[in-house]
């Protein structure tokens, strides 16, 4: 690798973290670029690579801040973007395994073929992996694609991600479904439960209705909190282990 890659600017830097790595004291680089383009999404300097909105930080810094806290810090989470469409991904993961850290990816699971290799290696493998499923899978080519003529056999490409997340025991994967109004209702969540395993984890989170990748979304206004636990309660009729976060 050249070493202007390593100074180039690549993703962003969250130095420590709490809440992205479950039980863990972690850092969080989120990559930059997305195939993705959810209406809801606040990541919007991520997903359209924009430099003007945000400090990105580069290899070089992420490299240097894990050196730095290494024994303060257990764990690395990967996110985006979409960290699997990244090669960059598996030089991070190395370098960080290197220095002893557990790896945690967030992935929207469009990558089956990617994470499996990830899987099958020892040196890239992921302590953690977090599966987003945004939606009934119909839905993903209506709601979520710019280009709607791309991934027809969407629900097979998540099925075959979900199943191979799914050889990780179960405290090492989770499955996240955020509550977007206009885009996770009974039917869906009925939808994303048929692809689930019966001992997933199943995390909800609220829709934020500001900084949105299409600015309509920011007029939506989000489920009442009865809502929420409505749906997380009928969710939990088909997965056990359903939580709003």
């Amino acid at each position: 690798m050249y070493k202007t890659d390593l100074q180039k600017p690549t993703g962003v830097l969250v130095k420590t973290t709490l809440v992205d790595y479950p039980d863990i004291v972690a850092c969080s680089f989120f990559l930059r670029g997305c195939n993705l383009h959810c209406p809801y999404c606040y990541n919007i300097s991520l997903v359209k690579n924009n430099e003007n909105d945000i400090e990105f930080s580069s290899l070089e810094d992420l490299f240097k801040h894990l050196e730095k806290r290494q024994g303060l810090l257990e764990g690395l989470v990967i996110s985006g973007g979409e960290p699997l469409m990244n090669p960059l991904t598996k030089i991070i993961i190395k370098k960080a395994k290197s220095l002893n850290y557990k790896i945690k990816i967030d992935t929207n699971g469009l990558f089956p073929t990617l994470l499996e290799q990830l899987l099958n290696n020892e040196e890239l493998k992921p302590d953690f992996i977090a599966m987003d499923v945004k939606t009934s899978p119909n839905r993903y080519i209506t709601e979520l694609f710019s280009n709607k003529n791309i991934l027809s056999n969407i629900e097979e490409i998540l099925k075959k991600s979900i199943d191979l997340i799914s050889t990780l025991p179960t405290k090492y994967r989770e499955f996240r479904t955020v509550l977007v109004p206009n885009i996770v209702k009974k039917d869906d969540i009925k939808n994303i439960a048929s692809l689930l395993p019966k001992d997933a984890a199943w995390k909800f989170a609220s829709f934020q209705n500001k900084n949105c990748l299409d600015p309509n979304y920011n007029n939506l206004l989000p489920y009442t909190e009865s809502e929420k636990n409505e749906l997380v309660e009928f969710a939990s009729q088909f997965i056990a282990n359903s939580k709003l976060r």
